[in-house]
């Protein structure tokens, strides 16, 4: 198994020791683009034509919530 793949199997688990990194990793590898709104602000929003934007808060340890909706996404892309 890839790292790609492990990920987003950690993902679908709703692993709740993922990083922030790693959650960008895996919707930059789906085609969103992030930006960070504000200076200094943790959040930052993921954007890709057609989809509805993904909010994600730069936190440690990660928030259960946001590891959901990037796993929704990744359902809504086919894995």
């Amino acid at each position: 198994m890839g790292k790609l793949e492990k990920l987003i199997d950690d993902i679908m688990k709703l692993d709740k020791s993922l990083r922030f990194e790693e959650l960008s990793k895996a919707l930059n590898k789906l085609g969103y683009i992030e930006k960070q709104p504000g200076r200094g602000s943790s959040h930052y929003t993921f954007r890709k034509k057609g989809k509805m934007p993904i909010t994600v808060v730069k936190d440690s340890p990660m928030d259960v919530a946001y590891i959901k909706k990037v796993r929704d996404t990744l359902i809504e892309e086919g894995f």
